[in-house]
């Protein structure tokens, strides 16, 4: 069942795409998380829909929101493209999702594990650094095969 904000939240989010040379193809508001999500689907219909897309549409989508108030209490908006990989490879990435929750999948097993769940602090030459409840956790870059966005979370 689709949230009673969606649509006006689209109705919101329309022009101010629109304005960035963007469309927004989806709105989901996941209220049973904490805190809920507000995720918008977005493309760029010239090219490619690439990640300063979505870092222009969450910059401006979140002034807006935030002078409308139609959503009270404290949330996260996630602005992300269908065109994205949800993995993190470049530089680029692993700055621009810093503080995203990521799952990092490590071979052999690190210190015990295989897949680490945590927020994501930076990656550098050797390390991925992670938080953990506060702890950070320190995942060299030759164990890891693969760091996902953590959409469940």
């Amino acid at each position: 069942m689709t949230h009673p904000l969606v649509p006006q939240i689209i109705e919101l989010a329309t022009p101010v795409a629109e304005k960035l040379g963007l469309e927004v193809v989806g709105v989901v508001f996941h209220t049973n998380q904490n805190p809920p999500v507000l995720r918008l689907d977005i493309r760029n219909p010239q090219q490619d829909t690439g990640l300063d897309d979505c870092e222009r549409m969450s910059r401006a989508f979140e002034a807006t929101l935030d002078v409308v108030e139609i959503i009270p209490d404290a949330y996260v908006l996630e602005v992300s493209s269908p065109g994205i990989s949800r993995q993190l490879t470049t530089d680029r990435e692993f700055i621009s999702f810093k503080g995203f929750p990521v799952i990092v999948q490590t071979a052999p097993s690190y210190e015990g594990q295989q897949q680490w769940i945590g927020q994501l602090i930076r990656r550098d030459e050797t390390t991925v650094y992670l938080n953990q409840k506060g702890r950070v956790v320190q995942i060299p870059r030759s164990s890891i095969t693969k760091v996902d966005l953590d959409e469940g979370r």
